[in-house]
């Protein structure tokens, strides 16, 4: 049988490596990084090799199935054709909607959805008939405060500036760590060479972070800093650069308005105030103002220990405030905004906030999407505007929200349930109708979202290395059908087909780049990608704001400084707080199947400092019982002075232990849900975002 050679873009994190995927017909012979790829040159990791695991996965669901209940509470799953899952599941839904109103569905959509773009460009021919305002996604557990910063700083909640790393002299990293996760909100496959060579050149990296993670290990030094505290520690940092008469926005100053009134209002926030609070010494933290203003080019960047955090707003509205006030924003070797060669900041809404409140809390929105933190009462409380039907897609909200228990639980009283997923899982386990769509290595793909936030400008779009299986559905041909089917029944028009590349097509040929004669058929011709050059200066004119201005005294943000003064002149009477980590075998929950990938040592365990676990005379190896206000686990212990004293780790995505899910290796390699211990009331108030960061929790031997 021929060897046929097939290249892709890996679609399982934000790094979007580039491949070379070997086949002899059904069987893939091997996976390895595509050196020809402009952007990731090569580089591969973990990850990627397990794409055949997960395209042969015996779990994997290849039909619709639909869930038939027994009197004994040993629900069994029954295949059926698409023609009674969409229809079934159609009628449900219009019935719902009909007889409750539309806010009685809810929708949540799960991190993969954006490594999909059939998902991208085709959920809206369903949800265009469900305009609910329950509506959720994994971006309130996740990178919230990034959109909201954006949306007021920049005007579009896709506007993100990244670090220019291959060009930086200094870089200041605050709860994120790269070698980990391939970049997050910062595509930058090959990270460990691109830092190396930044501290070849002399240049510094300098990590904040209460865990000293697999990046602070090749970082010029390392900080620990405890759980929560990120935005004291920051607005000290812009604090000292105003003081001291550091600043300076250069190009920045004829388009930014505000500077003298953030420095005016973040007065109060001395080093001495942070330092108190931080672990960080005042002296340390006017060196590093001192050394990031001094700098040729620097950049200030965090991530999830900064984002999913009670001040991560306040947080992310910083970090972009100390680079542009000291000139490092839209400039080479300092943040800089990625001009992708489809740009949905063309195309999509620049976004809102507050427009809606949830129902119970009165949380806000963001994009039209509540706070996953409030889906559980939203399900479980009566009254008008009740979630009375569920739609998931690609997501395990079970695992992946705070206090996934109480959201397990109110999952059990919903009417109607359906799950776009490939998988019956923590959460698809609750659904009545399961639809799978088609293996990620069975269509084409394009990366719509990740370009965005890249380390350089390319592109590339790579057809199916696999034939469709006869009777299988795209994710975007489920979301057209079942659209249609649910317009009919709801008597609105029916929508015409336009498949995901067509659209790619016509956003290449209308996109930024469009001068380079850029079109479906060239990127076939350059399999490996085409690579359209480093990030440039575009500002002011990338600029969505009235004006095109920067205003950085945003009223949000200044009126929430006050929260945060208030509390931190409190004393904390937390002893222990707990955080999450990243493996660069995973991602979420959905990493767990593939044997590859959970190989070797137990990686769900509870990492302690040794003061700590003397303290509570807990053995390293020792089983212990952790627990918060919501709940408790039991996990073994491991000893390490990685751990900041007063902070332990755990994992995210574990917990595989439920009753009722159907994968066998996850469950073979179960651990615990670190979303079993956050708390569903602990959050972000400006933003809505969970603080699955800093929660206060108990350690003792179990």
């Amino acid at each position: 049988m021929a060897r046929k050679t097939h290249h892709r873009a890996c679609h399982l994190c934000e790094a979007i490596c580039g491949l070379v995927i070997e086949t002899e017909g059904a069987d893939i012979v091997s996976i390895k990084g595509d050196e020809s790829d402009p952007l990731s040159r090569g580089h591969i990791c973990p990850k990627a090799v397990a794409l055949k695991d997960l395209h042969t996965d015996p779990d994997r669901l290849r039909a619709p199935v639909k869930r038939v209940r027994s009197d004994d509470n040993v629900d069994s799953w029954e295949e059926i054709s698409w023609d009674e899952a969409l229809n079934t599941t159609a009628t449900r839904l219009a019935q719902i909607i009909n007889e409750r109103g539309v806010n009685a569905v809810g929708v949540y959509l799960g991190n993969p959805s954006v490594h999909n773009y059939g998902m991208m460009t085709h959920q809206s021919n369903l949800f265009q008939h469900i305009r609910s305002n329950n509506r959720f996604s994994a971006t309130s557990v996740d990178q919230l405060p990034h959109h909201l910063t954006s949306l007021w700083l920049y005007g579009h909640k896709l506007l993100i500036p990244v670090p220019d790393v291959d060009n930086t002299d200094y870089l200041l990293m605050l709860g994120a760590n790269p070698l980990a996760s391939n970049g997050s909100i910062w595509t930058v496959p090959d990270v460990k060479k691109r830092l190396k060579a930044l501290t070849r050149r002399k240049g510094k990296l300098v990590v904040i972070d209460p865990r000293r993670t697999e990046t602070a290990t090749i970082a010029s030094e390392h900080h620990f800093i405890r759980p929560g505290t990120d935005a004291l520690f920051l607005l000290a940092l812009l604090n000292t650069l105003f003081s001291e008469h550091l600043t300076k926005p250069g190009a920045l100053a004829a388009f930014t308005t505000g500077l003298d009134e953030v420095a005016t209002a973040i007065e109060a926030f001395t080093p001495e105030l942070a330092a108190a609070r931080t672990g960080i010494n005042a002296d340390v933290i006017r060196r590093i103002a001192r050394e990031f203003a001094a700098a040729d080019n620097a950049v200030c960047y965090g991530r999830m220990g900064v984002s999913t955090q009670a001040y991560g707003a306040l947080c992310q509205w910083v970090i972009q405030l100390i680079n542009i006030a000291t000139g490092n924003l839209d400039k080479p070797g300092g943040s800089l905004f990625a001009t992708p060669a489809v740009d949905t900041v063309m195309t999509s809404s620049p976004g809102g906030h507050n427009r809606h409140q949830s129902r119970v809390r009165n949380l806000p929105e963001f994009d039209r999407e509540l706070p996953a933190a409030c889906l559980a009462e939203e399900i479980s409380t009566p009254g008008e505007g009740q979630i009375r039907a569920l739609f998931t897609g690609a997501g395990n909200p079970v695992l992946s929200t705070p206090n996934g228990r109480q959201l397990d639980s109110a999952m059990e009283g919903l009417e109607f349930m359906v799950s776009l997923d490939p998988y019956i899982n923590e959460t698809t386990r609750h659904a009545d109708i399961i639809l799978p769509p088609t293996s990620a290595l069975e269509h084409d793909h394009y990366d719509i979202t990740f370009h965005l936030f890249s380390v350089r400008n390319t592109t590339r779009h790579n057809e199916a290395v696999f034939d469709k299986p006869e009777g299988s559905l795209h994710d975007w041909e489920i979301f057209h059908q079942l659209g249609n089917r649910l317009a009919k029944l709801l008597g609105k028009p029916e929508q015409p087909a336009m498949a995901p590349h067509e659209i790619i097509d016509l956003g290449l040929q209308l996109g930024p780049h469009s001068s380079a004669g850029l079109s479906l058929e060239k990127l076939h011709q350059n399999p490996s990608g085409i690579d359209l050059g480093p990030l440039q200066p575009q500002l002011p004119e990338r600029l969505v704001t009235p004006g095109k201005k920067i205003r950085c005294d945003t009223p949000e943000a200044i009126a929430d400084l006050r929260r945060l003064f208030d509390e931190f002149q409190q004393p904390d009477a937390c002893e222990l707080r707990l955080i999450g980590r990243r493996h660069v075998r995973s991602n979420n929950s959905w990493m767990h199947n593939y044997h590859r990938l959970v190989k070797g040592r137990d990686r769900c365990t509870l990492m302690m400092h040794p003061d700590d676990m003397a303290n509570q005379g807990i053995a390293p190896g020792a089983r212990a019982t952790l627990a918060s206000r919501v709940g408790s686990v039991d996990v073994n212990v491991e000893a390490t002075e990685d751990m900041m004293p007063g902070v332990v780790s755990l994992p995210h995505g574990f917990g595989h232990d439920r009753q009722g899910i159907r994968m066998q290796t996850a469950t073979a390699h179960a651990g615990v849900s670190c979303n079993d211990i956050t708390d569903d009331q602990y959050l972000d108030v400006l933003s809505g975002n969970a603080a699955v960061n800093g929660v206060p929790v108990t350690v003792c031997l179990a």
